[in-house]
């Protein structure tokens, strides 16, 4: 009877919650991706084109470098957020004192500047005649020149430190407050069987924040897709030595706003939507982040 109960009312005032949101995601989302699927399979006279523009697109010399330069770049943000914020929220949850506090305020700063900004400071901080790290740029990574921090090669790794160091804070808090949802009888009883902070952290709080981590993925996965203004600066900052279809998203814009071709564009949008979706299906799957605990 207790489990029933409990099962009736777990969504409790969920739905209350979540109406006010629904007209906004049914406006600007969902509304405009059904357009964007619309204009995919029609042509430019509003007839049924069907996978006309997707080949022509795939075709594109620009189309798979663009779609290669998300891939790496996703994959590498992704493996910073993971190991690194995950890490750093095991490390502060062991250490929850007022010096974790201060760490969780400062790792949260950087995420109060907007992804223009922080664009334009990570360009001052890459060019080696005024950067304060000039030293390392010169030594390390071996650039004597602003067009050398930024070369093509170098893309990838830049916008993934770019994204980690405006996004990771943010997700650091919430996995923190995910920790906090640990019940203490579970640390207790793993000291009492002399597990170390190590092992608590890696067989009790890492498992439990299984669901969590799944959740960051899918969203950080949907966000870095979508790089768009991170190219697009660095393009009009570099004079055009990096290219403004860099990126697929880039890509998709020069084709609606400087082709006027808007049909390819949108079908650009659902191949990243198709990606997306497919990789959120296989999170899903694979953590049973929807699964209801028993």
């Amino acid at each position: 009877m207790r489990a029933t109960r409990n099962r009736g009312t777990r969504g409790g005032p969920g739905p209350l919650f979540l109406a006010p949101y629904l007209p906004f995601l049914l406006v600007f989302g969902v509304l405009p991706m059904i357009y964007a699927v619309g204009l995919a399979f029609t042509d430019g006279a509003g007839g049924w084109a069907g996978f006309r523009n997707f080949t022509r697109t795939t075709g594109d010399y620009r189309f798979l470098p663009a779609f290669r330069h998300i891939l790496l770049y996703t994959s590498v943000w992704l493996g910073l957020l993971v190991v690194l914020v995950v890490g750093l929220a095991l490390l502060l949850h062991g250490r929850a004192n007022r010096v974790s506090a201060t760490f969780r305020f400062l790792f949260y700063i950087p995420g109060a500047l907007a992804g223009a900004s922080s664009v334009l400071v990570w360009l001052f901080m890459l060019d080696p005649s005024v950067s304060p790290g000039s030293f390392l740029l010169r030594h390390v990574l071996g650039s004597e020149l602003f067009v050398q921090s930024i070369a093509p090669g170098k893309l990838p790794f830049i916008f993934a430190m770019i994204a980690f160091w405006t996004g990771a804070g943010g997700w650091i808090v919430v996995m923190y407050g995910a920790l906090n949802t640990i019940p203490q009888d579970l640390e207790e009883a793993a000291r009492i069987d002399g597990a170390g902070p190590v092992t608590i952290a890696l067989r009790l709080k890492l498992p439990l924040l299984r669901k969590w981590i799944a959740y960051m993925a899918i969203l950080s996965f949907a966000t870095g897709t979508q790089l768009f203004v991170e190219p697009q600066l660095v393009n009009q900052a570099s004079l055009g030595l990096v290219p403004d279809t860099w990126s697929s998203n880039q890509l998709a814009y020069q084709m609606a706003f400087r082709y006027g071709d808007f049909n390819a564009a949108a079908a650009i949008s659902v191949d990243l939507l198709a990606i997306g979706l497919v990789a959120a299906v296989v999170i899903v799957t694979r953590t049973g982040l929807f699964r209801a605990d028993d």
